[in-house]
This record gives C-alpha cells, structure tokens and sequence, in this order.
C-alpha cells in the first residue's frame, strides 16, 4: 500500500491515492496506518477519491477507525496532495465531503502549493443541525464537568464542536475535561472540545481535544468554530490570528456569512506500507 505522510500545523495525516485503487477497509486500515508505534503514525488517514458533482471526493478516517465529516488541516494536505501530485492544474478546486462541498484555493510558488484558502461554508449553529439535544442555539451556555463549570458555545463547521473560552489555555488540564466533554450525552455523534484563550479581539490562543483521536497539535474546523464562537460571545473581531500548538491559522467569519481559514500545507514522506 503506497502512502504519503503529511501535515497541516502539525497535525499529521497518511494520505491514500484512491485514483489507483480503493481501500476495501479504510476504518480498520486507519487504525494500522495511524497507529504511532505499530503504523506510520497520524492523527487521520485521507482518502484522494473522484468527484461526485465536484473535482474531487475527500474522505476522513480517525484513528479510531471512525469516519469524521470533515477536517479542516486535512483538506488543506488535500489540495496540496492533488496538485503538486499532477491530479489538477488548477489553483481553485472544489472537494465534496460528508460536512458539505468545500472550495479551496491555492498559493503556488515553485510549482508547489504553500498554503491554501479554503472557503469552509456557513456555520451551523441550530442543536438539531450540529447535532445536539435541545432547540435552539446553544451560545455561551453553562456546563458542569468534573466539579468545575465552564461556559461553553456550540456549533458546527462540517463537525460538532463546544468551544469554552478559558483564562490561561497553556495551564489548563485539556487531557482531563476534553474526554469527559467528547462524550457528553448532549451530543449523539460526540464533539470535538476547543479551549481558548483570547489575547486580544485579533488574536487567540487554541488547544484542541479531538473526537476519536485526543489532543492533537492543531484542528481546522475547530479554529473556524473558535472564529464564530468568539464573535457570537462579542470576545473577538470577525478576523483572528489563531495560534494553534503545531502553528498559526488566519480565520475570517465573512460578511456572506462563510468561514474562510488560510493556511499552510506539508507532504513529509512517501512509502509503502505492509508487505
């Protein structure tokens, strides 16, 4: 099985062309691949597939073996992969997803992209629509966990995610309430936790606990959910600088209510796996 390992601010990614043959099991063959000590280690496995209605088809797997909707550093890997790969010439493609259907657009220099726009849709902030119990839009609600109680604003930018605003992000014991939140009952499809810190209206600070894969080093669709979380709860501007553990994203909740986020992509190696 040939492979490319990639990454999106560090957070990493095993890439399968889907064009040269498909993968009979992709959840079992993401717990493999992924795997950091049996495997190549990673924190999803994408899936490069033809369009459906669109240039291209993205599938995402956790490594758990579950299927995500969406992943926003690994779209960005996705557009890298199918351009420097030669699968398109264009600088502006579009890629289906279960979150919804996705445009990027490209910064080329060398012949290779260096970082890419994508353009990630309106927010959904309705419960049903997330998914989460309840009716209505769940902004700057109160949650106990562990003794302690947050407030937290939910939403969804292709996955569900609760995102709690905290004073030091750097202290604060993510390994500990990020598990608990994850599977909270509220949500039927789990929930990735984002835990914020705001430096100033242009700038945050993100730690991310992802459904089906831990903390990881940094989270696409989380640092969009942050960039409407923030102006909902009237903490931010409507465009932030979004410091993440693996590097900066720059997110922008536009005035055609869409979430566009800029930023780099990396492919680190390619090999074969099994044999």
């Amino acid at each position: 099985m040939k492979f490319t390992k990639m990454h999106g601010i560090a957070n990493d990614y095993v890439v399968l062309n889907g064009f040269k043959g498909g993968v009979r099991n992709p959840g079992k063959a993401a717990k493999e691949l992924c795997d950091r000590r049996f495997g190549v280690g990673a924190d999803g496995l994408l899936l490069v597939l033809p369009g459906n209605g669109s240039d291209f088809r993205m599938r995402m797997f956790n490594p758990d073996g579950s299927e995500a909707e969406m992943c926003g550093n690994g779209i960005r890997c996705f557009g890298k992969y199918v351009y420097d790969h030669g699968l398109t010439g264009k600088k502006r493609i579009t890629v289906s997803t279960l979150g919804g259907t996705k445009t990027l657009e490209f910064s080329v220099n060398g012949g290779a992209v260096r970082s890419v726009k994508v353009d990630m849709g309106e927010p959904m902030l309705e419960r049903p629509k997330i998914p989460m119990t309840g009716k209505g839009r769940a902004v700057n609600e109160v949650m106990k966990v562990g003794g302690r109680t947050f407030r937290f604003t939910s939403l969804s930018v292709g996955n569900p995610h609760c995102v709690i605003f905290v004073p030091r992000v750097k202290d604060f014991p993510v390994a500990e309430f990020g598990p608990r939140i994850e599977w909270c009952r509220w949500w039927p499809k789990k929930v990735n936790v984002e835990f914020v810190e705001v430096v100033s209206r242009k700038e945050v600070r993100q730690r991310t606990w992802e459904r089906g894969a831990g903390e990881t080093w940094g989270c696409g669709t989380g640092a969009a959910a942050v960039c409407v979380a923030g102006v909902l709860t009237g903490r931010t501007g409507r465009k932030i600088l979004n410091h993440l553990l693996g590097g900066d994203l720059t997110l922008e909740w536009a005035a055609n209510n869409h979430v566009f986020k800029t930023g780099p992509a990396v492919e680190v190696f390619e090999g074969e796996f099994g044999g």
